[in-house]
């Protein structure tokens, strides 16, 4: 359990300065009097309505000089070298701060101060003192002890260009939402999100979690609302503006249209019946034969057949659906897939899906699709494992290592791997294997890992950049 503090003070800075450091953009500050290593504080922002978004640690003080490289602090912090110049005009020097900022887990409303410009750079009491923890971190303990020492070295930061273009970019989320989406996946790339940020939430969770539900109730028309929304969060699509077989999940089929009709990446045509406890007649899968027939015509032979039921099916719509090559799903197994698309996105390659939809038994599907979701896990957690060993390898000496990334080789990475990771009832990897998986893991798509490519792919090396966290 994390140790609980009070905090009776703040230290009032400018709000892009407070931004900054929540967002992890920077881990320093510029104060106008002396705070001494491991004082806590609140972030006080110097606005009209104060809301108390987080708290920090100082974990270092450091007196600077014209002496100093002030282009190299300028890229490392979020002032520009002519703010910089002109505080040293001032007071001859920068009194800066390192601060390990954590996030509180409700915003704390405060009253204004009044004379608040005056208090700016300076601490101000607070009405009710702060209780806060350490279960918040802005930045892991890696990446602050990285830039820590980056900043204690001024050393030159890794990627200049993106930081600058992340830095453009953050102005804009406040006004312009969808730049959030660029800004947290260069946040990410940096490493300056924590690991349990790393992977968002995606709201279509919401009404995913409801699938099994409507499916053991008697509300058919949202049942096939969801069936379909189900569809296109799985990749699937249509262009067809026919009312009777299209998968709109605003358009349903109603009476006498199927219950939903995909075209893209191939065709699909299928029922839903939702029950409380009644079992499913023959005529669930009859109606299907019938209406995809009627709407479909010619292109009905060549769509995969699905019904999405509930209940139990009779023997007789059992045999139907055996006869005419008829999936049968569950309303908890397509929840479960659905879920796992929405966890890990584009996990499921609808390609793959089709070939064991494809292929006998027909009827009851739950066996053929529950197998497909168990190789998509452990493809999922096969990745998660080799970039917990690259993370492993680039950790070992970090406390004396230069401030880069710490690359490691493929066979290292394999021989970690296989001796620390792989279950002993698998195969061994190779270095094949190992080089395609990390390829993978280092597309600027998923950027998991970074990439130092080499003339041979043997000597290609690879440093850990984020967690791929397993649910």
């Amino acid at each position: 359990m994390n140790q609980q503090f009070s905090i009776p003070t703040a230290l009032c800075l400018p709000v892009p300065d407070i931004e900054a450091l929540i967002q992890g953009r920077t881990i320093a500050a510029l104060p106008r009097m002396f705070i001494r290593p491991g004082q806590r504080f609140a972030l006080y922002p110097a606005d009209s309505s104060v809301s108390i978004k987080a708290w920090a640690k100082c974990e270092l003080c450091q007196i600077l000089d014209e002496t100093k490289p002030l282009d190299i602090l300028s890229k490392l912090t979020i002032w520009t070298p002519k703010v910089l110049k002109e505080i040293l005009q001032k007071q001859q020097y920068l009194f800066l701060a390192y601060l390990r900022v954590y996030q509180l887990p409700l915003l704390q409303e405060i009253s204004v101060n009044p004379n608040i410009h005056e208090k700016l750079g300076k601490f101000v009491s607070l009405p009710n003192s702060l209780t806060v923890s350490e279960e918040k971190p802005v930045l892991t303990d890696r990446t602050f002890a990285q830039r820590k020492r980056q900043l204690e070295k001024l050393e030159p930061p890794l990627h200049p260009e993106l930081e600058e273009l992340q830095s453009a970019i953050a102005s804009l989320t406040i006004s312009q939402p969808a730049a959030k989406q660029l800004d947290h996946d260069i946040q990410v790339f940096f490493g300056w999100s924590s690991n349990h940020s790393n992977q968002r939430f995606d709201s279509d969770l919401i009404w995913i979690k409801k699938i099994a539900d409507v499916g053991n109730s008697s509300d058919g028309n949202e049942f096939e609302r969801l069936v379909r929304r189900s569809l296109i969060k799985l990749g699937f699509s249509c262009s067809n503006t026919n009312p009777k077989a299209n998968l709109d999940p605003e358009k349903l089929g109603g009476a006498g249209g199927v219950d939903f009709y995909c075209e893209y990446p191939y065709p699909v045509v299928g029922e839903c019946k939702a029950t409380k406890s009644e079992n499913v007649p023959s005529k669930t899968p009859g109606q299907l034969i019938q209406l995809g027939k009627n709407h479909l015509q010619e292109k009905y032979d060549s769509c995969l057949k699905i019904i999405v039921a509930a209940g139990e099916l009779t023997p007789d719509a059992l045999l139907t659906t055996i006869n005419n090559q008829m999936n049968v799903i569950r309303p908890e197994t397509l929840q479960k897939l659905v879920e796992l698309q929405a966890h890990y996105k584009n996990s499921i390659n609808l390609l793959e899906l089709k070939e064991y939809l494809q292929q006998a038994p027909f009827g009851l599907a739950e066996d053929k699709i529950n197998t497909y979701i168990d190789k998509v896990e452990q493809s999922i957690r096969l990745r998660s494992q080799v970039l917990t060993a690259v993370k492993e390898l680039s950790e070992q000496d970090n406390e004396t290592s230069k401030m880069t990334h710490q690359s490691v080789t493929v066979t290292e990475i394999r021989v970690h791997y296989n001796a620390t990771h792989n279950p002993k009832l698998n195969p061994m990897l190779n270095d094949e294997v190992v080089h395609d998986l990390l390829i993978e893991l280092s597309s600027p798509l998923t950027g998991y890992l970074g990439r130092i490519k080499s003339s041979d792919w043997k000597s290609d090396r690879f440093y850990f950049l984020r967690d791929l966290p397993i649910n």
